[in-house]
């Protein structure tokens, strides 16, 4: 009997802890964004660069499911459109100049973890995980009187080189601030993609063996519980 006494015990201080440490939730929020990319392109061989600036806007549904602690559990899908690409930096002062747009789809799956006020008030979070991007248009632009031939041999094929794997994937993580107010959520958010696929073909014969795209954003956003 003692020994059933202390396993009751036992079972109801551990339901007890679990409790307080997991707290349900059950919250559904939808939102819109919208910020500014800066994108290079990891190219190998290399060709020199400066940020290529491009919007990026979409929208997203957050579902926060648990609080662990002070850790608020939650996870985001968003769909937005996405310019990236690059911008050649010439360096030789004669105004000349190269820059490739790449428009995209992108669909990020994240963790969103936060600590602050759930109510009203400020909190502060991270989002991390993979994302998947789909390719719909590409444009280029030249500045200038110089023709492709004129540049290094290496990085000649790039110019008019047109996008040859389509589908997009890599990792993308970011920090921001959350404002909770009585008429929604203000979103402040840096985020940093890395991407894992090249949008040219990298065998041996190809010529890059490198080309993916990286990019930092810099969103603002607005969101409203539905749920």
């Amino acid at each position: 009997m003692k020994k059933g006494i202390i396993t009751i015990i036992a079972l109801l201080f551990a339901f007890g802890v679990k409790a307080q440490i997991e707290e349900p939730r059950n919250i559904i929020e939808i939102g819109v964004n919208g910020g500014m990319n800066l994108n290079k392109m990891e190219f190998q061989p290399t060709i020199r660069q400066t940020y290529k600036q491009g919007i990026n806007s979409g929208v997203s549904i957050r579902y926060t499911s648990e609080k662990y602690f002070s850790m608020i559990c939650a996870a985001q899908l968003e769909i937005n459109f996405a310019q990236r690409g690059w911008k050649e930096d010439f360096d030789d002062e004669t105004g000349n100049g190269y820059s490739h747009t790449l428009n995209y789809i992108e669909v990020p799956l994240l963790a969103h973890l936060s600590w602050g006020k759930e109510e009203h008030g400020l909190q502060f979070f991270v989002n991390m995980g993979p994302q998947f991007g789909f390719f719909i248009s590409e444009s280029e632009e030249y500045t200038g009187s110089w023709l492709p031939e004129e540049r290094p041999q290496s990085i000649r094929p790039i110019y008019g080189k047109t996008v040859e794997n389509k589908f997009d994937y890599g990792i993308a993580g970011g920090l921001g601030l959350e404002l909770k107010s009585g008429i929604g959520n203000f979103i402040l958010e840096g985020r940093y993609y890395y991407g894992l696929s090249d949008i040219y073909g990298n065998s041996k014969i190809d010529d890059f063996g490198r080309s993916a795209n990286q990019t930092i954003s810099i969103r603002l956003g607005y969101s409203v519980r539905i749920w």
